[in-house]
């Protein structure tokens, strides 16, 4: 059976965010994911993961920027990762390394490297150039992260979300990951993204889970994105299909709960809506 892991990024943020790993472990998570640890350093994480018995399973790389300050920037100036930028190659190296120290220190298995944003109406031979970008900087990351011992991330994220995004649908993903070839460089399989953009999830997931490519779930309820008893998908179908064809190959990944709860920031919100993970764990 898949573990599910907390997204403190989007859950518990009543609270300052060392002290959402607490309440995860409170509401009975093993594991927590989020977008950036870079405003803090690893051992200080590190020490809450331990107190509180938690797995790290999943962060960002730096969305851009060359340093911790300039990560917050890039991200609050609208920047969404480096890897098909065209001339942002070195903050993307500088960001992959800065992410493996802290996967290191985190004991955790992989990092998420986010594609960037194509330019407004880019042309063709744009659009040419930000694979080429993104091919040579994906083949470089994997080889590091293989060497550190971790894996690489690749999501695909629809654009009404993120305008411009350079990677939107599940079997482009697939593709660059086979084209590359690196074994450690896998999809991360957003149910929300995927639901908005392609549709025909269940079927996805029989298609893909069995490849080997999937490196790890995210869910959110469609189109708003709250619990994913909110909304158009019908999870508990999902979570059928996920556990079957993970027996079946014997996938033993995480799933992280990354949305945005509908009670919002109040005392209790995340928990008092954790009502369908309860109902999953005496099913």
């Amino acid at each position: 059976m898949p573990r599910f892991a907390a997204n403190l990024s989007m859950l518990y943020t009543e609270l300052p965010f060392l002290d959402r790993f607490e309440a995860a472990a409170r509401d009975g998570f093993q594991g927590v994911e989020f977008l950036f640890p870079y405003s803090f350093p690893p051992e200080e994480i590190a020490t809450r993961l331990r107190a509180n018995g938690l797995h790290q399973v999943l962060f960002n790389a730096p969305p851009g920027g060359g340093d911790a300050p300039g990560f917050e920037a890039a991200w609050a100036g609208g920047q969404r990762g480096t890897a098909a930028v065209v001339g942002a190659e070195a903050d993307f190296r500088t960001g992959v390394q800065w992410a493996l120290r802290y996967a290191e220190a985190l004991d955790c298995p992989r990092i998420h490297c986010m594609a960037g944003l194509l330019p407004e109406a880019a042309s063709a031979d744009q659009i040419s150039a930000a694979s080429s970008a993104y091919e040579s900087n994906l083949r470089w990351a994997a080889a590091q992260a293989a060497a550190a011992g971790r894996e690489v991330l690749i999501e695909p994220i629809n654009p009404r979300d993120i305008p411009r995004f350079f990677l939107t649908r599940q079997d482009d993903a697939h593709a660059i990951v086979q084209k590359i070839g690196a074994p450690n460089l896998k999809v991360q399989f957003d149910l929300y993204h995927c639901q908005i953009v392609e549709g025909d999830v269940a079927t996805k997931i029989r298609q893909y889970l069995p490849t080997g490519r999937v490196g790890h779930f995210q869910i959110a309820g469609v189109p708003e994105r709250h619990e994913p008893d909110v909304g158009e998908l019908n999870y508990p179908y999902l979570f059928k299909v996920i556990d079957e064809v993970a027996a079946a190959c014997a996938w033993q990944g995480w799933v992280g709960c990354e949305y945005r709860p509908q009670r919002g920031a109040v005392p209790a919100g995340t928990t008092n809506g954790l009502g369908w993970l309860r109902r999953r764990a005496t099913a």
